[in-house]
């Protein structure tokens, strides 16, 4: 099974376009998939969107509701524990974003990647063949500048694009780290769009192997308002790379001792 895992803060412009992108998607291939939408405490006409929406078998639409906005990292947190509580082992998790911006037709892409065996597969703006169209030249230097901040920092090997969240996980390593880290697999949830980040510099860090497929984020498309605060997604990846290389008991030490402990098991 390949479950979607969509998160939406006022989305009631991009989702009537979205969901049915991604059932074409699933039809044209004879798929089955489960979409798991979580409702971040929308105050626009998102929830009723999404009801009307789950009216329709074909959708398979399943929707977790904050009352209030709490903020992408704890409605990721949320999405991926619903989905690891109840996927199997052998299931597909593609997390893709409610505004839009990533065209549906690459998570087959991201599949037949994770296929070759691959625990984690990215979308990447920077790979051959990648782009990003409807982002002014100011915020492209700013996003390839913080990419390369974060290869520095993290080196995760496979992994060009740190910060985009159009990815393909394996159901059974998303198990294993909500076991391994419990509340903590997003740990900072306050800081903008840092769990994003912080999910891959996890897995990586209990052994798990990435890779990447191009694609093009199409931020023209793009009629909702940004959720992102620059600023504080920023400090959250200078928050991230202190806590992980902090000298005396850093993230970096820790998750070592974890990964031994966790191949021990094996």
């Amino acid at each position: 099974m390949i479950w979607i895992l969509l998160p939406a803060y006022n989305e009631e412009v991009s989702l009537p376009k979205l969901l049915p992108k991604i059932v074409s998607e699933f039809k044209k291939r004879n798929q089955l998939f489960k979409l798991i939408v979580v409702n971040d405490g929308s105050n626009d006409r998102t929830a009723e969107i999404l009801e009307s929406y789950k009216s329709f078998a074909e959708y398979n639409l399943t929707v977790i509701t904050h009352k209030i906005n709490r903020g992408l990292g704890e409605t990721e947190r949320d999405g991926f524990e619903y989905i690891a509580e109840n996927a199997e082992p052998i299931d597909v998790i593609v997390r893709v974003e409610g505004d839009d911006t990533h065209d549906p037709k690459y998570i087959f892409d991201l599949i037949k990647k994770l296929e070759e065996g691959y625990d984690v597969v990215n979308t990447s703006r920077f790979q051959p063949g990648g782009d990003q169209k409807g982002l002014n030249t100011y915020r492209k230097t700013i996003s390839r500048a913080a990419n390369i901040f974060m290869r520095l920092m993290f080196g995760i090997k496979g992994v060009k694009d740190y910060s985009c969240g159009f990815r393909a996980y394996r159901a059974l390593v998303i198990k294993d780290a909500i076991t391994i880290f419990g509340n903590n697999f997003i740990q900072l949830k306050g800081l903008g769009f840092t769990g994003t980040l912080e999910i891959i510099v996890k897995l990586n860090a209990i052994g798990c192997t990435f890779a990447e497929v191009p694609f093009v984020l199409r931020y023209d498309l793009k009629e909702s308002e940004s959720k992102m605060v620059g600023s504080l997604t920023m400090l959250g990846y200078f928050m991230m790379a202190l806590l992980y290389h902090w000298p005396l008991g850093g993230w970096k030490r820790a998750y070592k001792h974890i990964k031994i402990e966790t191949n021990k098991k094996d």
